[in-house]
């Protein structure tokens, strides 16, 4: 069923409501079941960081661990004659007329998956994105060029004009590949539209999917989402299904979990969650079971970590030692989800430092990070347990989404027992900017919009706050390196499980048609706590596998041509 659609201005007709949301996923509890921060839930003595090197740690593993599989090369499709006559859409209103300034000393043959070069047909193609700033991050290339798209495959980059069936007009736009949200929540018929609208054209729930596999895709199909989908199997669901919740599992049930996340890898998933820090019973053993399963599949395992405060016992130096640990002990790539809020609260440094050290010892460890100071929780979940010692924060610095209320100690007790959605003001800018500035960690938004708008405004505006604020307002990071957290990194991270990632990350012959076209002077964020549903503006062109799902700056919601990715299929 075809969605309403959204004003810039407004939310649509049904009201915010309290009904449960993505931000939250499988970590809620109520808040008259309130856990106990776990004693047991410790490395062994010989992996933890001694409290006079814990700010200046340094792991030094012998392990070595599998790394992620270089770019695979493919053919180049033949194209696809264009017979209509051509049409050109425009780039839509600009407030900024600066140009491109590409790089010098581009090569005469532009890049392809599969080393060819350029065609050299004067053939019509079915779509050309013409005459804006191409950037490729994988090999450096950056430009003002034109895009030739044929089918579902770029096939040809070129410096010269094209003709197209259809045109769209990129002149002082940045060309990028589409951009791909390595940590995201299922389809849900609704949110995906305001991915679009962020630039995104491929959305990956490495948080974990809601079911089985199979049902999955089901699900995600029936919503027909423009936006291409995929994601990890999930710990959480078969604790659920197994009744065992949040409470340490058995030898035999560790066995009955690893099994069941290994169907779902049969069945197509990227990879496997696990979020200690919510299911508290989730001991280092579990972990490494599924670090071995993870391995075996050349998947990453995702975890949400144990611990995101600096209280002892339980620092968020043990946690991302812990991480490490699953990483040297089992050889499995290991990705940190939204490092900035679970794995560096207040010391991002030391986190940082403490994966370093360990990537300097050959381990497969990445991170992602979404770019906002707050994060957005159930208050009845054990993430507000002790909230003001763990994070060092007061009652003021919770807000209720949806709404503009700061809470008080009265409110914040209510909160709790209606379970609400509650944003804590519990990072720095420094967190952000020291996570965005390591070269391994990626861009996710960890959240999809839904209809009640008590989400988090991630879910709307990530990808372009990160173009908007942290590369041309403050210059955190350069324009070249978030468009490879954005695309090249979280392709590679993926890539060697699934072909259909190695041709998406990237912009060049032969590639996947996933496209965005940006201004870089303009693109910003608008999505508030208060009104999460609020668009993103600046993206102007978007294309998912060869169709136009958005251009001049308006998105077309009777295009659909999402597609799922999964893992060993082409």
């Amino acid at each position: 069923m075809d969605e309403p659609t959204i004003g810039e201005d407004g939310p649509p007709d049904n009201p915010p409501s309290d009904g449960p949301g993505p931000a939250d996923h499988y970590g809620s509890t109520s808040a008259d079941t309130e856990l106990p921060r776990s004693p047991v839930q410790r490395l062994p003595d010989d992996l933890l960081p001694s409290a006079v090197t814990r700010r200046r740690f340094v792991l030094g593993v012998g392990f070595g661990a599998a790394t992620i599989a270089f770019l695979r090369r493919l053919p180049t499709p033949t194209g696809t004659e264009g017979t209509a006559g051509p049409t050109t859409l425009p780039a839509g209103p600009r407030s900024s007329t600066v140009p491109p300034t590409p790089t010098t000393g581009m090569p005469d043959v532009q890049p392809s998956l599969d080393g060819s070069g350029v065609p050299t047909d004067n053939r019509v193609h079915d779509v050309v994105v013409a005459g804006g700033r191409v950037i490729d991050p994988e090999t450096g290339f950056d430009a003002v060029a034109h895009v030739g798209i044929d089918g579902d495959t770029v096939s040809r980059i070129s410096l010269d004009p094209l003709v197209g069936s259809t045109t769209l007009d990129a002149s002082g736009l940045v060309v990028a590949p589409g951009f791909i949200d390595i940590l995201s929540y299922p389809p849900n018929g609704y949110g995906e539209w305001h991915k679009i609208a962020d630039g995104v054209t491929t959305n990956l729930c490495m948080h974990g999917i809601d079911n089985p596999m199979d049902a999955f895709l089901g699900e995600a199909a029936e919503h027909r989402p423009p936006v291409n989908y995929g994601g990890a199997t999930d710990q959480s669901t078969h604790r659920i299904a197994l009744d065992i919740g949040i409470d340490y599992a058995s030898d035999p049930q560790i066995t009955e979990l690893v099994r069941l996340a290994d169907v779902d890898l049969q069945a197509g998933a990227l990879g496997i969650h696990q979020q200690p820090e919510y299911n508290i019973g989730v001991t280092l053993d579990e972990m490494l079971r599924h670090g071995e399963l993870a391995a075996t599949h050349g998947v990453p395992l995702c975890l949400h970590l144990r611990y995101s405060e600096n209280l002892a016992p339980g620092t968020q130096e043990e946690a991302v030692a812990e991480a490490i640990a699953v990483a040297s002990r089992t050889g499995c790539a290991v990705h940190i989800e939204h490092i900035n809020s679970t794995g560096g609260t207040g010391r991002m440094g030391e986190a940082i430092a403490q994966i370093d050290a360990a990537r300097s010892e050959g381990l497969a460890i990445t991170a992602c990070t979404y770019p906002y100071t707050f994060w957005v929780t159930r208050a009845g979940g054990a993430r507000y347990n002790d909230f003001q010692e763990k994070f060092g924060i007061s009652y003021g610095d919770l807000q209720i989404a949806g709404t503009s209320e700061r809470l008080d100690a009265a409110s914040w007790q209510q909160a709790r027992v209606d379970n609400k959605h509650v944003a804590a003001f519990a990072m720095s800018d420094d967190d952000i900017d020291t996570s965005l500035a390591a070269p391994w960690v990626m861009v996710g938004s960890d959240a999809i919009l839904e209809r009640p708008h008590n989400n988090h405004p991630r879910s709307t505006g990530c990808f372009s706050r990160v173009l908007g604020t942290y590369v041309r307002e403050r210059g955190v990071i350069t324009l070249s390196e978030a468009l490879a957290k954005m695309t090249i990194l979280p392709a590679r991270l993926l890539e060697s499980r699934s072909p259909a990632m190695a041709r998406r990350g990237r912009l060049q012959a032969g590639a996947a048609a996933d496209v965005t076209a940006f201004d870089p002077a303009t693109i910003s964020d608008r999505s508030t706590i208060e009104q999460t549903w609020l668009e993103s503006v600046g993206v102007h062109h978007v294309l998912v596998g060869g169709q136009v799902v958005r251009s001049a700056g308006v998105t077309d919601r009777s295009v659909r041509p999402g597609v799922p990715i999964l893992g060993g299929v082409a």
